[in-house]
């Protein structure tokens, strides 16, 4: 080499170029602008939301695309869908049943527990009870309580419901309806009145014979209307399917002997609950 050329160079500071510190930012991969400080999704949304328009353009998914792909791309509409189709059908089933129709099974009512409309008797065996209990309640507040007036009181009740029932199978052997009322169903269905006498003795021992009168007149209206919806669908309901007119004669001893027993009901439950309250 050349000796000058190496002096000239000992003598002469070399300079150093340092690196800038300032960084340029590295756009990722679909950003446009390197100094965008967020991605623009807009894009790809109309693209994913393309994909699922059916080729008319409505945007509505596709109708040859599989029920799981469906469900998939909008799972919280499609469970607010099947819900409330649910509900629908539901409220429904419940509008067009009968309330006061007992449900059959093979030509047999089915059990209480299944149907809520079927006659039951647990209903008016506890309020028979709760009956009896109620009346020695009542006779103790009036110093007139003793065991033998107690049964006295239980055995005159036993005897009016027996006496209704033996009645009402009479007439209806009399009349000749062929009905599928049987002595446990019309013990079930005289026993309801005793819920109403309770109520009103208890009444009338708390707001006296003001009290009794309200709550007695409330339930003897109640229990006639009980009795005629609920008879009428027995009885006059099997001669509608024995063809027989309604304005017939013996169409006529049928609605009779219907309002008879309903009307039966709240001067029975006076008769055996007026003389416990003073």
């Amino acid at each position: 080499m050349n000796p000058a050329g190496l002096a000239a160079a000992a003598g002469t500071p070399r300079l150093r170029k340092w690196p800038s510190k300032r960084r340029t930012p590295a756009s990722p991969p679909g950003m446009a602008d390197p100094h965008q400080l967020f991605d623009d999704t807009s894009s790809a949304q109309n693209r994913g939301y393309g994909a699922q328009r059916a080729p008319g353009g409505l945007g509505y998914p596709n109708s040859s695309a599989s029920p799981q792909a469906s469900f998939m791309a909008d799972p919280v509409s499609n469970m607010a869908m099947a819900y409330g189709s649910t509900l629908a059908a539901q409220g429904k089933e419940l509008v067009d049943k009968n309330d006061w129709e007992v449900q059959y099974q093979q030509d047999t009512p089915v059990a209480p527990r299944f149907d809520v409309n079927a006659p039951d008797l647990y209903i008016p065996a506890m309020a028979f009870i709760t009956y009896i209990l109620v009346a020695g309640l009542a006779l103790g507040t009036q110093d007139r309580f003793s065991p033998d007036l107690l049964g006295l009181q239980a055995s005159s009740a036993l005897a009016w419901l027996t006496l209704e029932v033996l009645a009402i199978l009479l007439s209806l052997y009399l009349v000749t309806v062929n009905t599928d009322l049987t002595t446990i169903d019309l013990v079930a269905f005289l026993g309801y009145k005793y819920v109403g006498m309770i109520g009103g003795v208890l009444m009338g021992l708390l707001f006296g014979k003001t009290g009794y009168y309200l709550v007695l007149g409330w339930c003897c209206v109640s229990i006639f209307v009980f009795m005629i919806r609920t008879l009428r669908l027995k009885i006059l309901a099997e001669a509608a399917a024995e063809g027989v007119p309604v304005r017939g004669a013996r169409n006529q001893l049928r609605m009779y002997l219907t309002m008879a027993v309903a009307a039966a009901q709240p001067l029975l439950m006076y008769w055996l609950t007026f003389h416990l309250v003073r």
